[in-house]
């Protein structure tokens, strides 16, 4: 009976002539991933500099801080918007406001009468 010698090629079945693991998976896929949504953020950044004025930037960020999701649908619609180039100039506060107005679905307030 013989034992596996550690000098021998055999002994050493998980590497390739080459030195390097099979299949070795060093997690640098989720780095990519979080690297292009940084791209994609910036990138978001700038269309919306673009498209804002100041102050219709400021109001989108304090709705960021307190609503995110709201944020989120109002930067999309404009977004697309813009890609579309169905914006004219820039967008006012005042134009703001009725986008915001326009996305938020009117709330429902349900009464339920106990017998």
């Amino acid at each position: 009976m013989s034992f596996p010698n550690p000098d021998e090629p055999e002994y050493h079945g998980h590497s390739h002539n080459d030195g390097t693991e099979p299949h070795s998976h060093d997690g640098s896929e989720p780095h990519e991933h979080s690297h292009s949504e940084a791209e994609i953020s910036a990138q978001k950044e700038q269309i919306l500099k673009q498209i804002l004025t100041s102050e219709a930037r400021m109001r989108l960020n304090n709705i960021k801080m307190v609503k995110p999701e709201l944020s989120n649908l109002v930067e999309q619609y404009l977004i697309g918007m813009a890609t579309q180039r169905k914006i004219p100039g820039q967008i006012t506060d005042d134009q703001l406001k009725q986008i915001l107005l326009s996305i938020q679905q009117p709330k429902r307030d349900f009464k339920i009468n106990r017998i």
